[in-house]
């Protein structure tokens, strides 16, 4: 088997995926890099080796190297204006998530990715961490019956380091973070309860990193140059973005197309991270105390249980590689699909549905509180990528 020849547009914090599809021999190799900083070259010599090739953009990579298949780990809000040069170029893509920070990104870029019958994958490696598949096998095995809620909470401890020093503060350049850190989230609720969000209503507020006036233009540091655990409470940050005027605390309720009913809040200034499932069926239910490895699963299938007292238990998998292990698979989720085609259990369609709840959220938190119904995919595209982007009759352009 040959190796695949990766192009990596991008190589800043998400750098470490593309190093796993980095296997000179084993099926895959990157053979060049674009990216317009000098620290970004650094890093991809450093990480993949001093014969890799680097340039300074897109059109530099696209123009001078031949490749058979690109990642995408662009900031969130370059993601469509890259992927629709590699998609419209036909090369299968691999993009980061969030998708976009805007519905009509998401939607051109799959109605081109249709249209030039290009290979589209989207990142959303939650579909692989342990936790998350074995919730998802007790849901698809019908132990707790129908699924009829789904609630998530998202305590995000390091949220002034990693979310409020840099452009994700900035709603013009990240929307929201029901984008950045809620389409993991979204996306999650979506798959456990087998529908997607229609209608959602949220509140939110900007309520602690609004009032710290330290500031700072962070763009020559990285998040390692400034992060630092034993900053407490949040209200001591410092350096933080000069703009900040996205919410530090969210909280949405949303109705999907099957009656489900879910809830997803958010909060970036507790101490503790880490995400907590709940997902009620009429015949039980189970929720994740923790998810990592080790972690547990509680499930609760009778009358006699209660608080501390599930009537079982299953202990979270352990698995190499960043994000427990669900980095390295879904980069071999891509590049089976890039080589192969296929379905795979990350859904393109699926990620467009996180962005379209998350924008649509936004909405209503700044507005009001009013619900929002969230915009349908055209159905001939539905039907393209819900069948694994292979053409099974004419497909309606």
């Amino acid at each position: 088997m040959y190796d695949l020849r990766i192009g990596v547009i991008g190589f800043g914090l998400r750098s470490n995926v593309a190093v796993h599809a980095h296997r000179p021999g084993e099926g895959s190799v990157v053979t060049v890099v674009a990216d317009p900083s000098e620290r970004g070259k650094e890093l991809a010599r450093e990480r993949i080796g001093e014969d890799v090739a680097t340039v300074d953009s897109v059109d530099e990579l696209l123009a001078e190297h031949e490749v058979d298949a690109v990642m995408v780990l662009t900031p969130d809000f370059a993601h469509a204006e890259v992927a629709l040069r590699t998609l419209g170029a036909g090369i299968p893509t691999f993009c980061e998530k969030p998708m976009a920070i805007r519905i009509e990104d998401t939607d051109e870029m799959l109605a081109l990715a249709m249209e030039k019958r290009t290979r589209l994958f989207v990142g959303h490696n939650m579909r692989h961490m342990p936790v998350i598949r074995q919730m998802k096998a007790i849901v698809d095995s019908g132990r707790i019956g129908r699924v009829r809620a789904v609630w998530c909470r998202h305590f995000v401890g390091t949220g002034g380091d990693f979310y409020f020093k840099d452009w994700h503060a900035d709603r013009s350049k990240s929307t929201s973070l029901l984008l950045q850190k809620g389409a993991h989230d979204i996306d999650v609720i979506h798959w456990l309860a087998g529908g997607y969000t229609r209608r959602v209503s949220g509140i939110g507020d900007l309520a602690v990193y609004g009032d710290v006036t330290d500031r700072r233009d962070n763009s020559d540091r990285r998040m390692g140059d400034w992060y630092d655990a034993d900053i407490w409470p949040p209200t001591a940050q410092k350096e933080l973005n000069p703009v900040v005027d996205v919410e530090d605390i969210s909280m949405l309720n949303m109705t999907l197309d099957n009656g489900v009913l879910a809830s997803y809040e958010q909060c970036h200034f507790t101490p503790d991270y880490w995400r907590n499932y709940t997902v009620i069926g009429d015949a039980g239910r189970i929720e994740n105390m923790g998810d990592g490895a080790g972690s547990q699963i509680h499930i609760w299938e009778s009358r006699r249980s209660g608080p501390g007292r599930p009537d079982a238990v299953e202990v979270v998998a352990r698995a190499e590689g960043g994000h427990g292990g669900a980095d390295p698979a879904l980069v071999a989720e891509f590049l089976r699909f890039a080589r192969e085609g296929g379905a795979t259990d990350v859904s393109v369609v699926a990620a467009r549905e996180a962005v379209a709840t998350g924008v649509c959220g936004a909405e209503s938190i700044r507005s009001g509180g009013m619900p929002v119904q969230v915009p349908l995919l055209r159905a001939e595209m539905l039907e393209y990528f819900d069948n694994g982007q292979i053409v099974t009759e004419p497909v309606r352009a």
